[in-house]
């Protein structure tokens, strides 16, 4: 059944819109070519969408062309602002983009959980009006339209809320409402850290090239973010990837519905990874597993067996073999693999990025090392990958999601 005239134009109004968006500003000879429309389909379109104010002429494409075939269309970027956060337990980190995405603000605030819930979901929103007021969207037709929050913990799939979750701070649930509160006509959304990562890895990162991939994130906790076929699993309740609680061998216990300390993450958690590094005799005073991982990474003897057989040169370090170091990184990539080991044997994804701030700061020292433990414990063929966008993963991924969402509104079809 041939769609409707409405219908097909609503149909190329958004491909056009999306070209617009993934190219950058176009000429209408372009967008024909593009798109396959007829000239008269382009002409009546580029009408449609300058008059609806989406777009608009932005210049002109070379110096000796002049008249309508030459003018350069692109996204009216200040119709609608987008504002990412990055909610951790002593911080919070936003940015604020217009609608292609480019970022106009980013602050970022200590978090203080002793001075209260109050005090912290105070400081959160004031961080947002800042950087809001900063990138031009506090006052006049301007303003916020979505605002994108990664944060910690579950996320229920059927309402789209945090869940109250031991461990986790009663303030960050408070905040989305505060939030919502702050800038009533804007649209709020929360999704959790490590989903979040994992779709900034696959748009802008280390899985560009995949559409199924396993993201291990690795920072104070850790979990992981499963996409497969393209798309993000969330499971019935919001849980998937939750590897924290995976019973391992190697801890102490057991975890429970309530603690994990028990299951993989007191393996892999940020303080075990400083315990771990001490216990090799690294020098741990005032460091972070992060700078410790880096540290051993950077200095560790990369000539070994198990490195070249992950494909790498055997001559990538010149420094001086460090028996600490090695013996942090080598124990360290036998406890990831262990819970790498499992997400392969249910899902077989084929690829897994180390992500949070402990994977990049590893890089291809920690990834290979992993990578070649896991090949002679899984039949599965699994590469392993250091994430590409480090500490910046969420707020990426929050700042996508936060403009598709606001572009699904946007560009639908206006009223005909």
């Amino acid at each position: 059944m041939p769609a409707s005239p409405s219908t097909a134009r609503a149909i190329n109004d958004r491909l056009a819109l999306s070209l617009l968006q993934q190219e950058g500003p176009l000429t209408a000879g372009q967008l024909k070519q593009l798109t396959g429309l007829s000239r008269p389909t382009v002409a009546d379109l580029v009408e449609r969408l300058t008059a609806s104010g989406l777009i608009t002429v932005v210049g002109e494409s070379g110096e000796q062309r002049r008249g309508p075939n030459a003018r350069l269309y692109g996204i009216v970027a200040d119709r609608a602002y987008l504002a990412a956060l990055d909610v951790r337990t002593e911080s919070v980190s936003v940015l604020v983009s217009d609608l292609v995405g480019r970022v106009l603000a980013e602050e970022s605030v200590p978090v203080v959980p002793e001075e209260g819930e109050t005090a912290a979901v105070g400081q959160a929103v004031e961080l947002v009006e800042r950087a809001a007021k900063e990138a031009g969207a506090s006052g006049g037709g301007a303003r916020l339209h979505t605002v994108g929050i990664g944060a910690p913990g579950l996320v229920d799939p059927a309402t789209g809320e945090l869940r109250d979750s031991a461990g986790l701070p009663a303030w960050h649930r408070r905040l989305v409402a505060a939030l919502q509160e702050r800038f009533p006509q804007a649209r709020v959304d929360v999704e959790n850290e490590t989903n979040l990562a994992a779709l900034a890895e696959q748009r802008e990162g280390a899985a560009r090239d995949r559409d199924t991939f396993v993201l291990l994130w690795l920072g104070n906790s850790c979990g992981a973010a499963v996409v497969l076929d393209g798309s993000l699993r969330r499971g019935a309740s919001g849980g998937t990837g939750e590897i924290g609680f995976l019973p391992v061998p190697g801890t102490t216990g057991l975890p429970t519905a309530t603690d994990c300390s028990g299951g993989y993450h007191s393996l892999v958690g940020a303080a075990a990874i400083v315990e771990l590094a001490r216990e090799c005799g690294m020098a741990v005073s005032g460091s972070t597993a992060a700078s410790l991982v880096a540290e051993a990474g950077a200095v560790a003897p990369q000539r070994g067996p198990e490195y070249r057989a992950a494909g790498h040169d055997g001559a990538a370090s010149d420094s001086r073999p460090n028996p600490a170091h090695a013996c942090f990184l080598d124990a360290l990539a036998d406890r990831v693999a262990v819970g790498v080991a499992a997400v392969v044997a249910v899902l077989d994804p084929g690829c897994v990025v180390l992500g949070g701030e402990i994977g990049p700061a590893g890089g291809a020292a920690l990834a290979a090392r992993v990578e070649a433990r896991l090949r002679g414990m899984s039949p599965l063929a699994t590469e392993v990958r250091a994430g590409a966008l480090g500490g910046t993963a969420v707020l990426r991924g929050a700042l996508l999601t936060a403009r598709e969402r606001a572009q699904d509104e946007l560009f639908a079809a206006p009223d005909r």
